[in-house]
């Protein structure tokens, strides 16, 4: 009590200096950010250090909605999170300016704007450069067309049993069940089967799971890593998951090192590649890296495949004729009585199933935003440079807004041979990103996307439970039905296939 005495009376004399200081300090603050911000749309004013932090993390729709009103004009707007300088970028010329990397130096694409402590080192995502070019090399191995077939037969078999569940979900309750955890599930037992399957045990796959979960509720908060807040929880997680998965690439490697050994997931088509290029001289990879490169994937596949999934449904149920032109043509290429899987001939020849997916994708672009940090002073437009260290975000959603015919209009014709509309508004089709950092699982993504409109229109009934509002898009933290997408399910086939990879 004497010690804290002394200290009071130490500083009390101090005080008023102190706020002096503590005032100058906010000025500058304020200084600084309007100093960047300059003529550019954005609050004129802005909490000390949080800025804008609370109403981002409390109501993210509400923060992008407003954000993107103000750069309805301009293209651009501004606004201030954590200490950070953001730029939000609406004009998809000026986006494809930050993805392309007019120069090579200006941009680093960071994924989420505290992400890089909570991501790793061994990150796809920061990569640049010669290091950047040489692991798409290695990784495109697992996309060939080989590959592919492999993982849609794994994937069907998945989406089958979890179609399943839910018809017996819904058969004991008479309330709607919500999809978005249910679907969430389905896709991280997806990317475990589809990257790593046969080697994680059935407890390490609980343990991907809660750690998984841990990473997506603290991707969300704020950047605080003290101990027991959602932040460190989910770093903690990050590294736990990167080490489980690293364990998989270890088993993986030494069993591509026999002979005659035929792939059986993703792993399997990166280590067989890895043993022919070690064989030839070339430098190895860490099961570290690996497994954080991997971590990467589950990343990119889980969440957006989730929110692309939810959005499926509830357009197909709101467009019955969509629906019903997605049935009639499944049935002329699919039979389930048959007991067989959906082959890679009969996925290709689902061109409007395709069509319906890729309208799916860029009227609710899963990945609204992928955020860069300006590494340089760059000069944006004629009359705006963007300050090096800006948090900046091209909004690849409101890209795929523009340009289209009708863009407001879930129209998946506009996809089809006639219309092309994908090719002729090719830049503006941002869902999977431009640049050197482009998507390069794209491909599996709109697969697994068919492959699940497919078999869920062919074999279930559906109804939204439609309440004010349902749908409107939350951040969670890609886009989703603010319901969660709510449904009755039932049957609509005699019976379910008997799929196996038999």
């Amino acid at each position: 009590m004497k010690s804290l005495l002394i200290i009071i009376n130490t500083l009390l004399p101090l005080t008023p200096y102190l706020t002096t200081f503590l005032l100058l300090l906010l000025f500058l603050e304020q200084l600084s950010y309007l100093k960047k911000k300059r003529t550019v749309p954005g609050p004129s004013l802005v909490l000390p250090f949080l800025g804008n932090a609370v109403s981002l993390v409390s109501n993210p729709t509400g923060f992008w909605d407003h954000q993107s009103s103000l750069a309805m004009s301009s293209g651009l707007s501004a606004n201030y999170i954590v200490g950070n300088f953001i730029l939000f970028i609406r004009d998809t010329s000026l986006s494809h300016k930050v993805f392309a990397n007019v120069r090579p130096d200006a941009f680093t694409l960071v994924g989420h704007p505290f992400g890089k402590k909570l991501f790793g080192k061994h990150n796809l995502i920061y990569m640049t450069g010669q290091e950047h070019k040489d692991l798409r090399r290695r990784i495109a191995p697992n996309f060939t067309p080989k590959a592919l077939a492999t993982y849609t037969a794994l994937q069907q078999i998945i989406i089958l049993e979890h179609l399943k569940n839910w018809v017996s979900l819904t058969s004991r309750t008479k309330d709607p069940i919500a999809l978005r955890f249910l679907v969430r599930d389905m896709n991280l037992e997806t990317s475990q089967t589809v990257f790593v399957g046969p080697y994680l045990a059935p407890d390490a796959r609980e343990r991907l799971k809660s750690d998984y979960n841990f990473f997506n509720v603290g991707l969300m908060k704020l950047p605080v890593d003290l101990p027991g807040t959602a932040f460190r929880n989910a770093r903690l997680a990050v590294a736990r998951l990167v080490e489980t998965l690293a364990g998989c690439a270890k088993q993986s490697k030494a069993k591509m090192e026999g002979k005659q050994q035929e792939p059986m997931c993703l792993i399997d088509f990166w280590m067989q590649e890895t043993v022919k290029e070690l064989s030839a001289g070339a430098a190895d990879i860490s099961d570290v890296e690996v497994g954080a490169h991997l971590f990467d994937f589950l990343f990119a596949a889980q969440d957006a495949s989730t929110s692309s999934l939810l959005w499926a449904v509830a357009l197909l149920e709101s467009h019955p004729e969509v629906l019903a032109k997605v049935r009639e043509e499944v049935a002329g290429v699919w039979d389930p009585e048959s007991d067989e899987l959906i082959t890679e001939d009969q996925l290709a020849r689902m061109k409007y199933t395709h069509a319906v997916a890729r309208e799916v994708v860029r009227y609710r672009a899963p990945a609204t935003m992928v955020p860069h940090i300006a590494a340089v002073d760059f000069p944006l437009t004629e009359t705006y440079t963007v300050p090096k260290g800006t948090i900046v975000f091209p909004s690849a959603y409101e890209s795929c807004f523009q340009g289209f015919t009708e863009p407001e209009r879930f129209d998946p014709d506009r996809f089809s041979e006639e219309r092309q509309e994908d090719r002729v508004y090719r830049r503006n089709y941002l869902a999977f990103g431009a640049g050197a950092h482009q998507c390069i699982g794209q491909r599996y993504a709109l697969n697994h996307l068919v492959l699940f409109i497919a078999m869920f229109a062919t074999l279930l009934d559906f109804k939204r439970h439609r309440t004010d509002g349902c749908d409107d898009i939350s951040f969670v933290p890609t886009i989703c039905p603010k319901d969660d997408c709510k449904v009755f399910l039932s049957m609509r086939c005699r019976r379910f296939p008997a799929l196996s990879l038999q």
